[in-house]
């Protein structure tokens, strides 16, 4: 079982950036798929981005895809989330979330990971 650890969320006006970490420990990032999702009060758990173990593939949603940018550091064992021209309908929980060799469009499914962090949250302002 990998322990997950976000950090950098915030507030933040509209059309600005900010990028969130995902520190692991008790496990390697590399062999890991990685996942972020948010959750807004009273609406369903939402994927925004994913990264596969080994080679790396990425996965976005619709509503994210050229904005944010998901990326894996081996040598700090830290998955990040690089959000740029943020939005008001951005504001939320973000969560990441791990399952070891995730792969493929599993990868957008919440139910697929084993392993989540306790999340931080992004406010966009209007």
């Amino acid at each position: 079982q990998v322990q997950l650890v976000e950090s950098g969320g915030g507030l933040v006006q509209a059309g600005g950036s900010l990028r969130l970490s995902c520190a692991a420990s008790g496990g390697t990032v590399i062999r890991y798929g990685m996942g972020w999702f948010r959750q807004a009060p009273g609406k369903e758990r939402e994927f925004v981005a994913a990264i596969s173990w080994s080679a790396g593939r990425l996965y976005y949603a619709d509503s994210v895809k050229g904005r944010f940018t998901i990326s894996r550091d081996n040598a700090k064992n830290t998955v990040y989330l690089q959000m740029n021209s943020l939005k008001p309908e951005d504001t939320s929980v973000y969560h990441c979330a791990a399952r070891l060799r995730g792969d493929g469009e599993s990868l957008r499914g919440s139910v697929y990971y084993t392993d989540w962090g306790q999340g931080t949250q992004v406010t966009v302002s209007s």
